[in-house]
């Protein structure tokens, strides 16, 4: 027995034994062992385009033109401050490019960074709405008056750059990834507000079209506000995955919320993809 259990103990030493001489590529993983982590660690930048999708607010962006127009104006009495102009939402979708960069920090699995990305494109939207109103009586001028209102309002964010913070969970070549940040925008936002007050003596005159025989007094008030390449600001959320190639080499896939809260209230949702080389 004990000749038995020497053999044994020299068999599976020299088996040891002839396993360490071999190559590392002949020795290799156990089959269906986890796959070597990527090193995502260091700076890296890529480009990357995307399809977005814009959705505006303009409900009460013009209160304020509208308020200033009818300051010390009879048709107040007319409650025309209050009226619901209809000003509502607006979607709108559009193509965007750009690029991106940042630096990642990583523990073992865990990858955490910092990053700026840019995007490229023609985001917003616009509404107009209108309403007419006669007075059923003569108003303290005593006058009968017949007023229309034209409101409008348009956004346009052409750039968008995001600053964010992201995690990330490293598995194999894959890193799914979130992240959150602030958000800038060049937009061009134009307003515009209306009023026709058409007034007379009489129902009939007030009514009657400025080019009969006997016109009403015809009244026209207007105010714009248009600012170009103002700066909007909001916030960002979202997350993707970067795909090891080859060497610094990846490939990406995103998703992105983008809000600015401006005079318009805009949302822009982008799905992206992009390439990108780490150092």
């Amino acid at each position: 027995m004990r000749r038995l259990l020497l053999a044994a103990v020299m068999f599976g030493a020299a088996s040891c034994a002839q396993a360490a001489d071999m190559p590392d590529f002949l020795r290799g993983p156990l089959p269906g062992g986890p796959s070597p982590i990527v090193n995502w660690r260091g700076f890296y930048i890529g480009g990357q385009a995307g399809y977005g999708a814009s959705d505006e607010n303009f409900s009460r962006s013009n209160s304020t033109m509208l308020n200033a127009l009818l300051d010390h104006n009879v048709i107040q009495e007319m409650d025309v401050a209050n009226w619901n102009l209809g000003l509502g939402k607006d979607s709108a979708r559009a193509p965007g490019y750009g690029a991106f960069t940042g630096y990642n920090w990583q523990w073992d699995d865990v990858v955490a960074g910092l990053e700026v990305s840019y995007l490229h494109g023609s985001f917003g939207g616009k509404s107009t709405a209108s309403k007419a109103l006669v007075s059923g009586s003569a108003l303290s001028d005593h006058n009968f008056h017949d007023v229309s209102v034209v409101s409008s309002s348009a956004i346009s964010i052409s750039d968008m750059a995001t600053f964010r913070a992201r995690a990330g969970y490293a598995y194999g070549s894959f890193l799914p990834y979130v992240f959150g940040g602030v958000a800038l925008g060049n937009a061009d936002i134009t307003r515009t507000v209306t009023i026709e007050d058409n007034f007379a003596p009489t129902f009939a005159g007030a009514v009657a079209s400025c080019r009969s025989q006997t016109p009403p007094v015809c009244v026209t008030l207007s105010a714009t506000d248009a600012v170009h390449n103002h700066l909007v600001y909001g916030y960002t959320a979202g997350l993707g995955m970067d795909v090891n190639l080859v060497g610094g080499l990846f490939l990406r896939a995103e998703w992105e919320y983008i809000r600015f809260t401006s005079t318009v209230d805009t949302n822009i949702n982008t799905v992206r993809a992009g390439l990108g080389y780490k150092f």
